[in-house]
């Protein structure tokens, strides 16, 4: 494992990216796109909900990336019998007769909550003290989660029997909403290569919790000029159908845009991309290549879009196509 010994510059934050993701190559076949939106999430400090079919390796990505950041690392099967103190944890009788806490699986570093859509809303509301403040009430008393503390959660898109929607306000808390799409054929032959025969390949641990969190710092310092972050408020403000700059389909088939926890997103997924690069700023393309990850679950559709096909994904290209993309200051204007 390295240890950390200097603050991280840019060049050792794509190097240290860079080692993540060789770990993680040697489990996880493909899906380039959706292994660096994933990582971008968890350089941004955020939580991230995974979404895709079963049997893409949403899980096992997880528990990799775990193993290779040296993150503590706990799985919850969500199910509509799971408590929240199934979560948290709650107070127990000890033989002496005191009263002692036993902690849940959320005083983690790495929780991964497996089909979160399963768990009943009550359960869910168990999580949103942890994503927001990263912290725990039980019997009063709240307490603080490890740092870095990351919940990443997946969910099935296609199977609606004995789930329940995350509600808007749960849905905000996810920095980053990554789709994980099927497996090509050259890479379905390499996964069944490596699933079905005798070797088991498993990641190793290539950094520390010192690196993440130096990591984590630099992301916060990356500059973002003014003309970036203005793209960055006239996306979000033009996810609102009620705004003069909404496109026309955000108009017709929108019913709610974005919060400002979306620009907030967009701003760190930006700063991750430009240093995945080994660059310390930000630009409007770092922006423009996050929106998708960033917008797509903080936008609500109504009930036209269904039958008409339109998805999030439409409403965030349609924000591409027509906000106009801010020019730079002219040097040396007043």
């Amino acid at each position: 494992m390295t240890t950390m010994t200097t603050p991280l510059d840019a060049d050792g934050f794509a190097d240290l990216a860079e080692r993540v993701e060789q770990q993680i190559r040697r489990v996880i076949v493909g899906q380039d796109r959706m292994l660096r939106d994933v990582l971008a999430g968890l350089f941004a400090e955020g939580h991230v909900l995974l979404e895709g079919v079963p049997g893409l390796g949403k899980t096992v990505l997880l528990r990799t990336l775990g193993q290779a950041l040296s993150l503590d690392f706990t799985r919850v099967q969500c199910t509509p019998d799971l408590m929240p103190a199934d979560i948290v944890g709650t107070n127990v009788i000890t033989d002496g007769m005191r009263s002692e806490f036993a902690s849940g699986p959320v005083f983690t570093q790495l929780l991964l909550a497996d089909e979160i859509n399963r768990a009943t809303p009550k359960t869910q509301s168990a999580l949103l003290e942890a994503m927001a403040e990263r912290r725990a009430t039980v019997g009063g008393i709240t307490r603080d989660l490890p740092r870095p503390f990351f919940v990443m959660a997946t969910q099935n898109p296609i199977e609606m029997e004995g789930t329940y929607p995350l509600p808007e306000a749960q849905l905000d808390r996810f920095l980053a909403k990554v789709l994980v799409p099927l497996p090509s054929a050259d890479d379905l032959v390499e996964i069944l290569d490596r699933t079905t025969g005798t070797a088991v390949q498993e990641a190793r641990p290539v950094a520390s919790t010192e690196e993440l969190v130096a990591a984590i710092r630099l992301v916060r310092e990356v500059p973002m000029a003014s003309h970036v972050l203005r793209h960055v408020v006239d996306l979000v403000q033009a996810t609102h159908p009620t705004n003069d700059t909404a496109p026309e389909l955000v108009r017709r088939f929108v019913s709610h845009g974005s919060s400002p926890r979306g620009a907030q997103s967009l701003v760190l997924l930006a700063k991750v991309y430009a240093l995945f690069d080994g660059r310390l700023q930000a630009s409007i393309d770092d922006v423009r290549a996050a929106a998708p990850v960033a917008l797509r679950h903080r936008l609500v559709l109504g009930y036209e879009a269904l039958p008409a096909g339109v998805t999030a994904d439409d409403a965030v290209d349609a924000l591409l196509e027509h906000v106009p993309v801010p020019a730079p200051p002219v040097k040396g204007a007043v």
